[in-house]
């Protein structure tokens, strides 16, 4: 439920920037390096303008296997959970596009590039998770060339390539393009292209070298192998759990289980070119307008998804103005999770290039995409029909078992109301345990603050100096105690007055002879005098009992204070 809520949030697209240093030829015409990169920040300045993006890759310092762990490997994460991807690579001529996507792969070496590292990444997971999931990962590699689809994994692709050489570009009239067909659901779909199966990284990697060889290239005074068509590398999976009751089973014989689906698009688009600087004329001149066209589309595109405005008012987007913004229908604006890569070159003489490729790319930040789990509609209507079936089922049961379909409807009404009364149970409980961790810590912390009381309080008995016990409570628990402690010392001290005071007339008493001893030889005065000391005897008597409730009542006071 979590993930089917998060799809359907949308998400903008990420633009990462990757600066390419200066190559031989620029540092041989003396140009310098012109732009700068916000220390920490993905911020590029070039003169006066300056841009921020979501990643910034090159001069800044970071390191070129950043792109693909922070750009990257979060779409291979999502593909693996059936969203679509796509990786755009966009930028000038000569700025590192083909050797950033590595579409120049020929499997010799350390090639690199961010194609190598996806094939590595997938087939490491599915070898991780092949326990578990069946998968079928099929590829295709189309290029648009002068405004037409070819399949570059077909084999005329391949004797057009042994006839020309692949160092020039190959002539349209040598194969036969491919059509663009719009599916039921709105989908785009290429009518006869080769989707080769694969099982390994090494058979994806032979497809991807062998249209690598067969796509169209050339040689202009800015880039001795220039691209001259744009090249999407495109890796589709499906994949499915695989349960007890599905095993020896083959893919397609398994109903009802819930098939994941998921493409992958890499796209080197062809770099934006002036025919001024680049030399092209005749056919090459032919070409960089088909390029232009395409971009300048592309671009088209792009504004009319960044365009806040525009979009709320559910303004005309012009997809079908090219072949490539057909192809990138889902990329842009549609069901995928997009990153564009934009390649520029840090010389002062492409400064006003540099400019315009940032400026593309920062509009591109502003397009939201939707994207969505994909899931192969078989197999979820034939899953709806077999939830009905058991439904259907256990209605017959009912019926058969001599049980009305009232009674039927009832106790589904009954077992409603008890699963909503469980919810309402467990919530109770939930929030009940809640107010228990609460009651727990409160008396938790009720204990503490006794032991320290006690710990204090014995502190005070044992004579210890005042000043060691707690800071943050001295004033009320020592007031307290201090008077508790004098009122005890003034008590003791006035018993022992009155003890001392009353032996000496018990005593004297003693001593007195009694009135009716005619030998006593006593006198009035001598009988007036006894029983004044009779009476200071019974006051001092009714003191000190006094004192000593008093002394008793202090005791149990102080018994209270300690057990609190």
């Amino acid at each position: 439920m979590d993930t089917e809520a998060k799809a359907s949030q949308k998400e903008c697209v990420k633009v990462a920037v990757n600066i390419r240093p200066l190559i031989t030829t620029e540092l041989l015409m003396g140009c310098t390096d012109c732009v700068t990169v916000a220390p920490g920040e993905p911020q590029v300045q070039i003169s006066s303008h300056a841009f921020t993006f979501d990643h910034v890759y090159g001069s800044s310092g970071s390191l070129y296997s950043s792109i693909f762990e922070e750009c990257v490997l979060p779409l291979i994460e999502g593909f693996f959970h059936g969203y679509n991807a796509t990786v755009l690579a966009y930028g000038q001529t000569g700025s590192g596009k083909t050797y950033t996507m590595g579409t120049n792969y020929t499997g010799e070496g350390n090639c690199g590039g961010i194609i190598p590292e996806v094939m590595e990444t997938i087939f490491r997971k599915v070898d991780a998770m092949k326990d578990t999931t069946e998968f079928l990962i099929r590829v295709s590699f189309i290029e648009i060339f002068k405004e037409e689809v070819f399949d570059l994994l077909d084999p005329q692709s391949h004797a057009a390539t042994r006839i020309e050489g692949a160092a020039v570009a190959k002539p349209t009239t040598s194969r036969a393009p491919i059509q663009i067909r719009e599916t039921a659901s709105g989908g785009i779909s290429l009518v006869g292209v080769t989707e080769a199966e694969v099982r390994s990284k090494e058979e994806m990697a032979s497809y991807l070298t062998r249209g690598s060889i067969a796509r169209a290239t050339g040689s202009t005074n800015m880039n001795s192998q220039s691209s001259r068509s744009h090249a999407i590398f495109t890796i589709y999976m499906e994949q499915k759990k695989i349960s007890n009751a599905c095993n020896g089973m083959a893919y397609n014989e398994v109903a009802g289980d819930d098939i994941l689906l998921g493409k992958f698009h890499l796209v080197d688009l062809a770099g934006s070119e002036r025919a001024k600087r680049t030399g092209a004329d005749g056919l090459r001149l032919k070409e960089g307008i088909h390029i232009n066209r395409g971009l300048l589309s592309l671009g088209n595109v792009i504004s009319a998804l960044g365009d806040e405005k525009k979009r709320k008012e559910g303004g005309h987007v012009p997809y079908r103005d090219s072949k490539l913004t057909r192809l990138l229908q889902d990329s842009l604006g549609g069901n995928s999770k997009t990153v564009m890569i934009a390649c520029i070159s840090p010389a002062d003489s492409n400064a006003e290039e540099t400019i315009n490729t940032l400026k593309y790319a920062n509009r591109a930040r502003n397009i939201q995409n939707k994207a969505m789990i994909n899931r192969d509609p078989v197999a979820d209507e034939m899953q709806k029909m077999r939830c009905q079936l058991e439904q259907l089922q256990a209605e017959l049961v009912f019926c058969r078992g001599g049980s009305s379909l009232e009674e039927f409807q009832v106790l589904r009404h009954k077992i409603s109301l008890l699963e909503t009364s469980n919810g309402e149970l467990r919530q109770e409980l939930k929030d009940q345990k809640i107010t228990c961790d609460h009651l727990k810590q409160c008396a938790l912390d009720a204990q503490v603050e006794k032991d320290k009381l006690i710990l204090k309080i014995e502190s005070a008995r044992n004579g210890k100096s005042w000043d060691e016990i707690d800071e943050t409570e001295k004033d009320k628990e020592i007031d307290l105690i201090k008077g508790y402690a004098s009122k005890i010392q003034e008590l003791e001290a006035e018993l022992i007055r009155v003890q001392s005071f009353s032996r000496p007339c018990r005593n004297l008493m003693m001593d007195f002879p009694t009135l009716d001893d005619p030998s006593s030889g006593c006198d009035a005065r001598t009988f007036d005098d006894s029983s004044e000391a009779e009476e200071q005897e019974r006051e001092h008597s009714i003191l000190q009992h006094q004192l000593d409730k008093e002394l008793q009542e202090l005791d149990k006071r102080l018994e209270q204070k300690e057990s609190m």
